[in-house]
């Protein structure tokens, strides 16, 4: 895999995991019902689910484009339809992202993990941002090694974006800024999910 491609690869699993969504506020609920230790086990349990459907998708995908290349055309359309759904939902929002800030239930490390890891594996946005992600990169990547980073790049990039938050969350005077800023930091996720749309546009 070349650096340029890696980049992009790069960019787009970044842009992905800071959009706002079920994942995020599963991080937050945890990090501050529970603490860091529950934020880092809900953080890595997620990842570990990206990296699951990271490996899963390249596998599955490498085989089906390859026979079926309209197939490969319609999931990258539909993905991309579907992320500019919903960065235009994200810049129409009100600061939703504040309604998210606030504390569940504490429960147990391990009842953490096994929420983060379910909020991943079983969500059917991730399932077509993965089908829309990894369609421009499969084609493009043959060698074993540049398929290994394919998977521990989206791994990689989601366990320490939400460790990142887990560990802003335990700052009071950060949680009180992030509140504040709320409705800014949905319209910027909404660009970034436009972006994300258009690049795969532009690379199918």
């Amino acid at each position: 895999m070349s650096l340029s491609i890696w980049f992009s690869l790069f960019t787009i699993c970044l842009l992905g995991a800071i959009s706002p969504g079920p994942s995020l506020a599963m991080v937050i609920k945890h990090s501050l019902a529970g603490g860091r230790i529950n934020g880092l086990a809900t953080s890595w349990a997620h990842a570990t689910g990206i990296g699951l459907y990271a490996l899963l998708s390249m596998l599955g995908l490498a085989v089906i484009f390859h026979q079926l290349p309209l197939l490969f055309q319609t999931i990258s359309y539909a993905g991309a339809a579907y992320l500019a759904y919903l960065g235009v939902n994200a810049l129409r929002s009100k600061g939703g992202i504040a309604a998210k800030l606030e504390s569940g239930t504490r429960v147990s490390v391990f009842q953490s993990a096994k929420e983060g890891f379910l909020v991943s594996i079983l969500s059917p946005k991730i399932a077509l941002f993965f089908a829309a992600l990894f369609s421009p990169f499969v084609a493009e990547v043959h060698q074993v090694s540049g398929k290994m980073l394919m998977v521990a790049t989206p791994w990689l990039v989601d366990g320490l974006w939400y460790t990142l938050i887990a560990c802003l969350l335990s700052n009071a005077r950060f949680l009180e800024k992030l509140r504040s800023k709320a409705m800014w930091i949905d319209r910027l996720s909404g660009l970034a999910l436009i972006f994300l749309a258009l690049y795969i546009l532009t690379t199918v």
